[in-house]
């Protein structure tokens, strides 16, 4: 079985290491089964398609996916990586930014 991770679908990331170190992004994509994210505008590559009637095909930019532990979550107060931790606020569990300590969107 896949592992559970606490970055999701639509987060807001860091890219921590790597060639697109300090690049922010909003997650696209979660790969459970690799531990891989692939996130907007980074880790660009190019791909060779082949013409369809739906598609004019040729050399695509494309995201590739990346692992998991290269990005962290965005602080909402300043913009830093940041760990996230869980609270029960009004009965329902919110993930939290253990830098600021607020809420994550």
């Amino acid at each position: 079985m896949a592992d559970k991770f606490k970055i999701k679908k639509g987060d807001q990331v860091i890219v921590i290491t790597g060639r697109d170190k300090g690049k922010k992004g909003e997650v696209l994509e979660v790969l459970r089964a690799e531990s891989r994210v692939r996130v907007q505008g980074i880790n660009m590559v190019k791909r060779h398609r082949r013409p369809t009637q739906n598609d004019a095909g040729g050399i695509i930019p494309m995201e590739a996916p990346m692992h998991i532990s290269n990005v962290a979550h965005i602080d909402p107060d300043n913009g830093a990586a940041t760990r996230v931790g869980y609270e029960v606020k009004d009965g329902k569990k919110v993930r939290i930014a253990r830098r600021s300590g607020k809420a994550l969107a």
